[in-house]
């Protein structure tokens, strides 16, 4: 008799627990369902990376109505990047709708690389940035095949970011085959680096094209570029540029 109450105690007991456990599973999933527990944080998808990549350059042309900045060229020759062959200063002014205008501000060193180098590449910048053909220089998924490489995110340029290799869906001078990396937060570009594809013109060869950018009001702007080409003809030619003083105007509200 006292072996089967000692037996009836325990069966008791355990049962008492498994009831507090019941219960306390039934509250948590209350709790959860109220939003007053959290749950693990999901890993986001790399579907859920695009649709990010996608919404902040949307969100960049939504609400970004014009902007001005500093833009300044510096172009090596050769194996020298100590000595520039030339550099230029510009204030570049884009508005939504009309495109972007540049005021050179200086300029020094070899007038035929200025004259046959850099204003050409200014007016390219004109061309892109016109409102018939500007969404085709975003890197969304419009534009590019996107591989985000999900799992551990990297540090670059000191934001936490996703990689995405990336392939252009149109040869262009100004597409990439490359990499993008993504701020893993909000999607907004963070560097891009790959190779141009196509050519500028039938005068330069492969270029390789690299450009960090920096979060002005919640937007990506570009804070550096660097864009090394060579060719039979003119041999090797290193382009690196810096923007500064980036001034905004915002949609009202942001």
């Amino acid at each position: 008799m006292e072996m089967l109450n000692e037996r009836r105690t325990k069966l008791g007991i355990v049962k008492s627990e498994l009831l507090k456990a019941a219960g306390s599973f039934a509250w948590i999933s209350i709790l959860v369902s109220l939003g007053l527990v959290a749950t693990p944080a999901q890993e986001p998808d790399a579907a859920a990376v695009i649709r990010s990549v996608d919404a902040a350059v949307q969100a960049r042309d939504d609400n970004v109505l014009g902007f001005t900045d500093i833009e300044h060229y510096v172009v090596y020759r050769g194996q020298d990047e100590t000595h520039p062959a030339a550099e230029m200063t510009v204030k570049d002014t884009y508005r939504k709708g009309v495109g972007k205008t540049y005021d050179i501000q200086s300029k020094s060193g070899s007038s035929i690389i200025l004259h046959f180098g850099l204003e050409p590449l200014l007016d390219n910048e004109r061309v892109i940035n016109e409102p018939a053909h500007l969404p085709a220089s975003w890197f969304d998924s419009a534009n590019y095949d996107m591989k985000p490489q999900m799992g551990a995110t990297v540090q670059q340029n000191g934001r936490n970011c996703v990689v995405v290799p990336v392939t252009a869906r149109r040869k262009a001078s100004n597409t990439i085959d490359g990499t993008i990396w993504v701020d893993a937060k909000d999607g907004t570009l963070v560097q891009i680096q790959g190779v141009a594809t196509a050519s500028a013109s039938a005068f330069t060869g492969t270029t390789t094209m690299m450009r960090q950018y920096v979060n002005v009001n919640g937007f990506a702007m570009a804070t550096h570029a660097r864009a090394e080409t060579t060719s039979t003809l003119l041999g090797r030619t290193v382009v690196l540029i810096d923007y500064s003083n980036y001034q905004l105007q915002l949609k009202a509200g942001k």
